[in-house]
């Protein structure tokens, strides 16, 4: 598989999930959220704990095979700037924004809420490293690191 179809498949499942609505599943761990995905021999699970702070990890199948993965922890930095609610909606509407490019990586900077949202990261869908962030009156208010890339056994 090349690059580009494995950066198209993870689009379209990150679009489809928490940027979609996607509905919960029963989560396999316990106190666990999971929005899971699937189109034809792909199968994706967004899992994280928390909510304020979370904690998560996105995983892709191929034919039941894990082959790429995603790492991540968010958490608000100024509760007096922003709370959870109003991030989580600033972050849906700037990946939102950045899925319909028709990419995840390679840096985006969107306008929304009357905040900036901002996404900075090294790398392909192969190995990468980033770390996204709301700036409420040009404050870093909350942020987000995050990595990943192939799994091979």
């Amino acid at each position: 598989m090349d690059s580009e179809e494995l950066n198209r498949v993870i689009v379209r499942a990150k679009a489809a999930s928490y940027v979609g609505g996607g509905a919960k599943v029963t989560p396999s761990r316990q106190g666990a959220n999971e929005i899971a995905w699937e189109e034809g021999d792909w199968r994706y699970l967004d899992s994280y704990f928390g909510g304020t702070d979370f904690l998560g990890q996105e995983v892709l199948w191929h034919r039941n095979e894990p082959i790429w993965a995603m790492n991540y922890y968010g958490y608000i930095k100024r509760p007096d700037l922003i709370d959870a609610g109003q991030a989580g909606a600033i972050i849906q509407d700037s990946l939102s924004a950045l899925y319909r490019k028709g990419r995840f990586l390679g840096g985006f900077v969107w306008l929304s809420g009357g905040c900036t949202y901002q996404d900075r990261n090294d790398g392909g869908p192969e190995q990468f490293r980033g770390r996204e962030a709301i700036l409420v009156g040009g404050v870093e208010a909350y942020a987000l690191e995050y990595f990943g890339g192939l799994v091979k056994a």
